[in-house]
């Protein structure tokens, strides 16, 4: 069978979703129709081949095995005979990815479909970029440098364009061509010429460590912020990409560091929740940086929150705000102070920091706004999590939404020894799985904290600290005790009367819930007040958006996310949730990966989902890492309203979070 080249503009991340017979249409003698930037016809006469997808994947990956570099794509490959991967319909090296070269000017995209006439803006996104310095690699996803991509969008036409943030680490790292700055899974080259008294003395420095702000992107009024969980964020342009400006928060407020995600009201003011250090110990501060020409400058610690442990500061990624809460959902898993010298002193990485308690509660803390006092403090079986959902105040109730994990091992999924090796782990998913969450606090049931009691619930934690011992996360061995009634487990079986007494030690067992439609629970116990939470979907749910500019901290219906089912027939699924009904809409293609989905309001809407989701996308498999494309679906439905596919110059890893800008264009 004789084999022709022709070649073409097009892709076969472009093509991928028509099959072999729709794209050799009007093209005699043609079977099969594929493109890498040309396309591969194989000509077969009058005989017609008919080949399922699997075979035709397969048959295309052993064609090409000798131009496919599989030790760059997959580090691992070598281990793997093609025949063993646990899961086959996961592409791992989309997360391995490095960026080469910047796209500094935008470069136009071929459109398809129909990409609505009134969606203008830029998307904004923010995330790993690069795992290289030198001949150097980082330890974990969350290390690699920060890179900005943009989608700009104006009269139904698309442009692309991706930048670094110049922080201070990344130009300490290509001055130096290796890894001198630690972060959170990867310790530093040591230097020779610092002793370790210097080493001490840089712990107290307010300017010490990275400022690789690669998490998110938020507005401060008109302005642009990368955010990361240190003290430093960074100006961008949002039409250039590049980086105007660092600050770093600890210069304006007494805090430490401060989480990857605040909030911003409506009004333009914005809160965030860090840690700072007060006589008593490391405390919970929640930030104020009123809207105005000097947000930063007028930033004010608005409540403190001491800290569950003394020396174990809890781990935040995010917080909860309703109308009259602050909502700080206070996990297991710990920041070990004395680790944390130790780490700086021997050169070890700041994960070994982390601690996690499997046997102590995770604490839901409402604080109220007015007055900043603690109102109330809950408990629930320990979970770990990185993301809420929403949280909103409803007939007496405080609903808590969050994306559960059952313990953190998912954080060392990230490893990018754990990302090369996934295919060999049986395991894998099941440290990945997770399912959103929904929490009901019941307002008013049972007293409020008083000091004394919360020195006693404080004294008796510190005592519980070294026994059992706490799990480190790089080394922990995941062998966690079965939790019968958490729906993270997918167990949606009602407790008995018997187990619900085992569990608060209570005759009675009241459900101090009533809010309607809802099966989360709340019950009275010797100590406080236990909660048990509801699954909301059946679904690995990850970096959920709702229609945040109307329904942060108020009652809402839909949130979207990607999926983080590893195992799941198509993991680059986009998901849907409707909170009420308790049911799904998914959108997913063959081998696509989108990002965080952001939703878009329509002009004027008239429902909560009247509107369109965005998210950018990569193709899996190493011969589809120059490409890069932005999806439209209409949130209603998530069906396909228009895409934009890009060509680039090298490989474009996924991203993590971001913003749409809709006056930068």
């Amino acid at each position: 069978m004789p084999v022709v080249i022709w070649f073409s503009s097009c892709s076969l991340a472009v093509l991928s979703r028509v099959g072999p017979r729709d794209c050799c249409q009007g093209v005699p003698d043609f079977e099969i129709f594929v493109s890498f930037r040309f396309c591969l016809c194989f000509c077969s006469g009058h005989i017609r081949y008919k080949m399922s997808a699997r075979v035709f994947k397969s048959f295309m990956r052993d064609f090409f095995a000798v131009n496919y570099d599989e030790q760059r794509a997959d580090p691992e490959a070598t281990r793997l005979d093609g025949n063993g991967r646990y899961y086959p319909n996961c592409a791992s090296d989309v997360w391995l990815r490095s960026c080469e070269r910047e796209i500094v000017e935008p470069i136009e995209g071929h459109a398809s479909g129909h990409i609505p006439d009134w969606l203008n803006g830029s998307l904004l996104r923010n995330g790993p970029g690069s795992w290289k310095v030198g001949e150097m690699s980082f330890g974990h996803l969350f290390d690699c440098s920060a890179l900005l991509h943009r989608f700009a969008i104006k009269n139904g036409r698309v442009t692309y364009q991706n930048r670094f943030v110049d922080t201070q680490t990344l130009q300490k790292n290509r001055a130096a061509q290796r890894i001198v700055v630690t972060e959170f899974g990867t310790a530093a080259v040591p230097d020779p010429c610092h002793s370790i008294f210097d080493k001490f003395g840089a712990i107290f420095k307010p300017d010490n460590g990275t400022d690789n702000s690669m998490i998110s992107i938020y507005p401060f009024g008109d302005q642009y912020y990368t955010l990361t969980e240190t003290p430093f964020m960074h100006r961008i342009n949002p039409c250039t990409l590049a980086t105007e400006a660092r600050i770093c928060t600890s210069d304006f407020v007494g805090i430490i560091n401060h989480t990857s995600h605040p909030h911003v009201l409506p009004s333009g003011t914005v809160y965030n929740l860090g840690i700072s250090m007060t006589k008593s110990g490391p405390a919970y501060a929640i930030i104020c940086f009123p809207n105005g020409e000097h947000m930063f400058e007028d930033a004010h610690v608005v409540t403190t929150l001491p800290c569950r442990w003394k020396l174990h500061p809890g781990y935040m990624h995010t917080f909860g705000l309703t109308e009259h809460y602050f909502v700080i959902v206070e996990q297991p898993m710990s920041v070990s102070l004395t680790e944390y010298i130790k780490a700086q002193l021997s050169n070890q990485h700041l994960a070994a920091c982390l601690k996690w308690y499997e046997d102590k509660p995770t604490l839901f803390h409402l604080i109220e706004r007015a007055s900043g006092k603690l109102v109330q403090t809950y408990e629930s079986e320990a979970f770990f999590y990185l993301h809420i959902i929403n949280a909103y105040e409803q007939d007496g109730h405080v609903v808590v939404d969050i994306c559960s994990y059952k313990n953190p091992e998912m954080i060392n999924c990230m490893y990018l020894e754990a990302i090369a090796n996934m295919q060999t782990n049986p395991n894998y998913a099941q440290h990945f799985r997770g399912r959103p969450l929904r929490f009901v606090l019941p307002l008013g049931a049972g007293s409020s904290c008083s000091s004394s009691k919360r020195r006693l619930v404080k004294s008796l934690s510190l005592v519980g600290l070294t026994a059992p011992p706490p799990t480190l996360l790089k080394h922990s061995a995941s062998q966690y005790a079965d939790i019968t009634y958490m729906a993270t487990n997918g167990k949606q079986e009602t407790p008995t009367k018997e187990s619900k007494r085992a569990r608060y030690d209570e005759d009675d067992c009241v459900n101090l819930v009533t809010l309607r439609n809802t099966q989360a629970e709340a019950y009275q116990g010797a100590t406080g007040i236990y909660l048990r939470p509801e699954m909301l979907c059946d679904w690995g749910c990850e970096t959920p958006r709702i229609y945040y500019e109307r329904h942060m901290g108020k009652n809402y219906r839909y949130f979207y996310a990607i999926s983080s089912d590893v195992d799941a027939q198509n993991p680059g699924t986009l998901i849907k949730v409707d909170v009420v009904s308790k049911t799904c809409k998914t959108w997913c293609e063959a081998n696509v990966y989108p990002s965080e989905p952001i939703f878009v309001a329509a002009p004027q809407p008239q429902s909560e989902d009247d509107g369109v989701i965005l998210a950018s996308m990569v193709v899996g498999g190493g011969l589809n890492d120059c490409y890069v494309g932005l999806i439209v679906l209409c949130a209603k439905t998530m069906t396909e309203l228009g895409r934009c596919d890009f060509h680039t110059n090298g490989p474009v890893p996924k991203c993590l979070h971001g913003w749409f800008a809709p006056n930068a264009v």
